[in-house]
């Protein structure tokens, strides 16, 4: 394999570096960002309630929070099982090691924290400070196995800040607005198919600072009824970064490569049933068909190595819950999704191997006094198996010396277990005038 085609296959990674979908949320989305929101599924989590980490999917939900300061702390840990059991066909394969094994679990646990700040400056104005990790990649198959020249293994960080300020029109309606600023950081390592080499490793690294936008409308047309309607904006990055080739194969070359990660429209729903009971559902959308073309730049030449098809469809899901308040401190909550992966059987490959996915949760929220709370949440997931066939004209499909491709066809078998939790605390007292207790109720 020439190195320009070793460096087209390691940019074309670059839009996949942001998470792999089986450890956490469709493509490379991470939705684990609420502790309270995990036990429903994050259903609702668009309209207003005792958490104000509500505000990363809709910021005008931060009017509804108490007087003076709350803080929240979210911490969620991911499980991940998954195996992709497979082989690599095709000619010639001599000196090709381990053609037809196992990946091993490819999934890496992750710990995913949130932290919440909310400022209630009058009866009219919030202010608000959202810092999360909205995408993110670990995953590592074992060293030598079929698919190695596809992914040897992955690894991306997101840092994304978002101060917002909140203003309540009236009783039923608050808006709010927001501001972006995300730190992406991408590592991916594939084997080169090079025998003569002993099969190294080559590298791609590259990271930037991009900026968006995120705003948000509440409606309450009647009492115990609220609807919410979020938007994160899409967040351009252009990553600088290396390639680090063997030293026969070029050595090290500084790259750039443009992306746009994509924005998202959330779409909730709260209905009180009676004084203890409430159910709560959301709908959203995510725009990866922006993902299509991204272009590769070489930062030495300023020449276009590759434009990068990608052909990603929109990511839908659907999250329907329920929350009963079983006493004055401790309330219960569970939760149904289904989500629809926006990558489907004609792009699937080894590095990102997503499917359309159930979610079954539960949570608890335990109020220890009219200020201090915690909540608990679980996940478990259960992904569709899935095929895997890069061949023919598939878009992953490499070739050795440019003649023989290196046909790679298996089947993945995922599933997950999440576990959250959370600390709220608030200084300034109750509030005097809201809809719902400082802590549980509506």
């Amino acid at each position: 394999m020439t190195t320009k085609t070793w460096a087209k296959l390691s940019v074309a990674a670059i839009a996949l570096a942001a998470v792999n979908g089986e450890a956490f949320a469709g493509s490379f989305a991470v939705r684990e960002q609420s502790a309270y929101y995990q036990g429903l599924s994050f259903a609702g989590n668009g309209t207003t309630g005792p958490s104000i980490s509500s505000i990363f999917w809709n910021p005008a939900t931060i009017t509804g929070a108490g007087d003076g300061i709350t803080f929240e702390s979210h911490n969620t840990f991911i499980i991940p099982d998954s195996e992709i059991d497979g082989q690599l066909t095709g000619a010639p394969l001599a000196g090709i090691p381990s053609s037809n094994t196992s990946s091993g679990d490819i999934g890496s646990e992750a710990w995913v924290p949130s932290t919440y700040l909310s400022y209630k400056v009058n009866e009219d104005i919030f202010l608000g400070l959202a810092i999360n990790a909205p995408f993110g990649l670990g995953t590592k198959p074992d060293t030598n196995w079929a698919g190695q020249f596809y992914s040897r293994s992955s690894n991306a960080l997101s840092i994304n800040a978002n101060p917002l300020v909140g203003y309540k029109i009236n009783e039923k309606i608050s808006v709010a607005v927001g501001l972006q600023v995300q730190y992406f950081d991408v590592s991916l390592k594939s084997a080169v198919p090079s025998a003569a080499l002993g099969f190294p490793t080559g590298e791609l690294e590259g990271d930037d600072v991009g900026f968006g936008a995120t705003a948000g409308v509440t409606f309450k047309p009647t009492d115990g009824t609220e609807l919410g309607v979020g938007y994160r904006s899409a967040i351009s990055h252009k990553l600088d970064g290396d390639f680090n080739l063997p030293a026969a194969l070029g050595g090290s070359r500084p790259i750039t490569a443009k992306l746009i990660l994509p924005d998202s429209v959330t779409f909730s729903f709260k209905q009180r049933v009676n004084e203890s009971f409430r159910v709560l559902g959301s709908v959203e959308w995510t725009n990866w068909s922006r993902l299509t073309a991204p272009k590769v730049i070489n930062s030495n030449t300023g020449g276009l190595e590759r434009t990068l098809e990608f052909n990603y469809d929109d990511g839908w899901f659907f999250a329907l819950g329920g929350e009963y308040d079983y006493n004055e401190d401790l309330t219960l909550r569970a939760g149904l999704a289904y989500e629809i992966s926006p990558i489907d059987d004609d792009i699937r490959g080894t590095r990102v191997p997503d499917a359309d996915r159930f979610w079954l949760s539960g949570g608890l929220t335990y109020n220890v006094n009219e200020n201090l709370a915690f909540d608990l949440g679980y996940t478990h997931i259960f992904l569709e198996d899935a095929d895997i066939d890069i061949s023919g004209n598939h878009q992953d499909l490499i070739t050795l010396g440019g003649v023989f491709p290196l046909p790679y066809n298996g089947e993945v078998e995922t599933s997950i277990d999440i576990i959250s939790a959370s600390v709220r605390y608030r200084w300034g007292g109750p509030s005097k005038d809201r809809d719902y207790d400082t802590t549980r109720k509506y």
